[in-house]
């Protein structure tokens, strides 16, 4: 802490010493940028304007969970609670009703379900659960209907819902959950013949995942409808875990991939360890003519690791959908996941991608067997059978394959993938992924994330670098998760479905980056900056080469710059407005800074110099100034991101006593006139009056008293507490070794040792995993 100058009057030196005070009172600010977790370079807090979204809701219906895109992209189809919806998204703005079909329980049924200990405020309803496209006139629908599983077709005309016939309502029995509260997951795909796919819905098959009782403690993975036989998992053989819980169905070309959780049967530790899983069924599949009948005869499971080198695995999986493959690879699933254990309270999200290349290596690899005597999970290698057992293979397995298909269904090789994101203290709940392609040509690969407290993370994959947040978007003012995402492509929109209703979020806001320097900045594949327009503006399909972007680096230095080779002449640095304050001496100043990116760190110069550390300090951002004689002039708030120093804001500080004279090279710059320099940020107002040293003298100076009555109590009772200390018998409180505890009626608790857990008895089921650990 500097000294103040001699020289100074009484009430400068004053003024100083109460700045210095307050100084210390002032808690420490935390520099921004500089983390290596990845943060959002925007958030948009609810009802911000400058992210607009559009709002559906319907009087008297909520639990909008299910959406399904129509084929043309103009028709959002929704199910919420005891009614199907028709909505209209060609328009931009609000989606418009097309139309609505109520499909609610009986009230047989709902009866049933009060009578069976179940809430009819909460649970005792029809809740939908799956709904498909049949064809192109008909949906397939599926809804809990009071825990008592029902599905129907609905017909369509002109994209408009048909009522449904009570006919046509059927058992769905392992179709649909009984509970709404339970993870489910459902499919409809063409058949597969050897040589020939086609996707003809009138013979589409539904592979569903879900509970097919009403206790919820009997998974099951089933195919109904189509040509095929129904075939379903033998719950005898526990194929699957009585607590698997299934996020995701995705097809291919032979087969049907199912992602699940459930408690891990392979590993033997103190408490349950949840693993993530990969399924696997034949399309082809018809089942055992002796063995296995009307069972999966190719059902085959595999665990899914997703975990950076040396960490606690995320082995909970919460979503997984699969980004078609374009001319440059092969087809991608990505998967959000998140921990069973804690870390310093909090939990973490992560999301990991896989190949379709590498999930079907590891359905050719070995198997593992169960030693019945030692309960045991050992590797078994590829059996002498042809065709290998599991493979979508032409006609019925024979009885030895089908033989050790009913125990051998599990596989010894993981899954692996490195995560692409991973952020701490968030859990995601959805995702929606598409690709993007930049001015440079390439594809990007855009998440949409959503989350247990209601927001949206835009992420962008940077090749092996991971993955950068775009921006945040607080959906709803009260925290609560995004049920569902849907992406519609030809509206360039994402729809999130929750409890009251659907909110359409455009993609991107380009309009909300003003200049080209903060447009680059934002690497945004969507958004570009047009010099002819000099805005930033929305990608199209086909760019003009003049548009710039730098999703690589992100550096404006030579995507804005000017001139024949488009790097000559740097973007300039100098302030676009200056706000003169007049201040009164010996005030204490705050000029606030407003923080456009959260990955920038910031700083303050005066002048050409740092800013005087005797009389400012930095707290929230703001700079706090003390204007006594030789700290006026021009003052400017620094923002450096991707390599790239640029002013945020600049003020030009005078006294009223001595004012100072305009510096040249700020010549032609417009400048502004602030009334009031104490401003806060947020504040939304300036104060009337200038603001003294006096109250916060008196603050100071009552803290400083107490701090120092406190100091001397503490050295009085020092020497007290010897002397009391010296007149006491020694060891009574502590024993020597060897010496018997005395006899009291009174038994001497002693508290118990504190147990700390090290690195060597960690394994991968232990909940109570601490700081120390990590």
């Amino acid at each position: 802490m500097a000294l103040p100058a001699l020289g100074l009057d009484p009430w400068s030196l004053l003024g100083l010493f109460l700045f210095q005070l307050l100084l210390l009172l002032l808690p420490p600010t935390n520099a921004g940028g500089g983390g290596q977790e990845p943060v959002p370079r925007v958030k948009y807090c609810a009802g911000d304007g400058r992210r607009a979204l559009s709002f559906f809701h319907q009087k008297g219906l909520q639990d909008f969970d299910t959406l399904l895109l129509s084929g043309d992209g103009g028709t959002l189809y929704v199910g919420a609670r005891e009614a199907i919806l028709a909505l209209d998204i060609q328009d931009p703005g609000v989606p418009r009703l097309k139309n609505m079909i109520p499909w609610p329980a009986s009230d047989r049924k709902k009866n049933e379900c009060a009578f069976k200990k179940k809430s009819n405020e909460t649970q005792c309803f029809n809740f939908i659960r799956v709904l498909v496209s049949f064809n192109a006139t008909h949906l397939y629908a599926c809804g809990t209907f009071a825990f008592s599983p029902a599905c129907t077709f609905i017909g369509l005309q002109d994209s408009y819902l048909l009522p449904i016939l009570e006919n046509r309502v059927v058992e769905g029995k392992g179709q649909s959950p009984f509970d709404p509260a339970h993870k489910h997951t459902a499919v409809l795909t063409g058949e597969y013949h050897v040589g020939v796919s086609t996707s003809a819905f009138p013979d589409g098959m539904l592979y569903s995942g879900t509970m097919s009782n009403f206790l919820g403690s009997e998974p099951i993975l089933i195919r109904t409808l189509g040509s095929q036989p129904v075939l379903k998992t033998d719950n005898f053989l526990r194929w699957l875990q009585s607590d698997a819980s299934f996020v995701a169905a995705i097809p291919s070309t032979e087969v049907v991939y199912f992602f699940f959780e459930e408690t891990a049967s392979e590993f033997e530790f103190f408490e349950k360890l949840h693993i993530s899983r990969v399924a696997r069924v034949c399309k082809n599949d018809v089942g055992g003519e002796k063995l296995l009948q009307k069972k999966w005869t190719t059902f085959l499971k595999a665990q899914v690791l997703c975990a950076q080198p040396g960490q606690l695995p995320f082995n909970v999986i919460r979503h997984a959908v699969l980004l078609p493959s374009n001319s440059s690879g092969d087809s991608q699933v990505y998967a959000v996941f998140t921990s069973q254990w804690e870390i310093s309270g909090t939990r973490s999200s992560a999301v990991c991608a896989f190949s379709l290349e590498n999930i079907k290596r590891v359905f050719e690899g070995k198997y593992k067997e169960l030693n019945k005597e030692t309960s045991r999970w050992t590797t078994y290698g590829i059996p002498n059978i042809d065709p290998r057992p599991g493979s979508c293979s032409v006609g019925p397995s024979s009885d030895k394959a089908l033989t050790f298909m009913k125990d051998h269904f599990l596989m010894d090789e993981q899954l692996v993938g490195t995560p692409l994101l991973v952020k701490s203290g968030v859990e995601y709940t959805r995702l929606a992924v598409e690709t993007a392609r930049g001015t440079d040509g390439r594809d990007h690969v855009v998440m949409y994330l959503g989350t247990t407290t209601g927001s949206l993370h835009k992420a962008v994959v940077s090749g092996d670098s991971g993955a950068h947040l775009v921006e945040e978007i607080q959906l709803f003012s009260d925290p609560e998760p995004v049920r569902n995402l849907q992406l519609a492509p030809v509206q360039g929109a994402v729809f999130a479905g929750f409890s009251g209703g659907i909110w359409k979020v455009p993609r991107a806001n380009c309009s909300v980056y003003e200049s080209c320097m903060d447009c680059v900045l934002a690497r945004d594949p969507h958004c570009a900056w047009d010099p002819k327009s000099s805005n930033c503006r929305l990608l199209p399909t086909h760019s003009p080469g003049s548009w710039r972007q730098d999703m690589e680096h992100g550096n404006p230095d030579w995507a804005c710059a000017n001139g024949p080779m488009a790097r000559s002449h740097p973007p300039q640095r100098r302030p676009q407005i200056i706000k003169e304050v007049l201040a009164v001496p010996n005030s204490i100043l705050e000029l606030p800074c407003a923080h456009p990116s959260a990955l920038a760190s910031y700083h303050w110069s005066h002048g050409t110099a740092t800013v005087p550390g005797a009389s400012s300090a930095v707290y929230n951002g703001s700079l706090l100034l003390l204007l006594r004689a030789g700290v006026g002039g021009l003052y400017q708030c620094w923002a450096t991101e991707n390599g790239f120093s640029y002013p945020v804001v600049s003020y030009w500080v005078d006294s009223e006593d001595q004012p100072l004279a305009l510096d040249p090279e700020l010549a032609g710059i417009p400048r502004e006139r602030v009334e009031a320099p104490l401003t806060r940020v947020g504040g939304g107002a300036a104060l009337a009056a200038q603001r003294s040293y006096w109250p916060h003298f008196l603050t100071v100076t009552v803290l400083l008293a107490l701090v120092l009555s406190g100091a001397l109590i503490l050295l009085l009772a020092s020497p007290l507490g010897a002397l009391r200390a010296r007149g006491k018998v020694q060891g009574c409180d502590t024993l020597p070794p060897g010496e018997k505890a005395p006899l009291s009626r009174e038994k001497h608790l002693h508290p118990p040792k504190e147990h700390r857990t090290s690195a060597g008895d960690v394994d991968a089921d232990n909940n109570r995993l601490g700081t120390e650990v990590a």
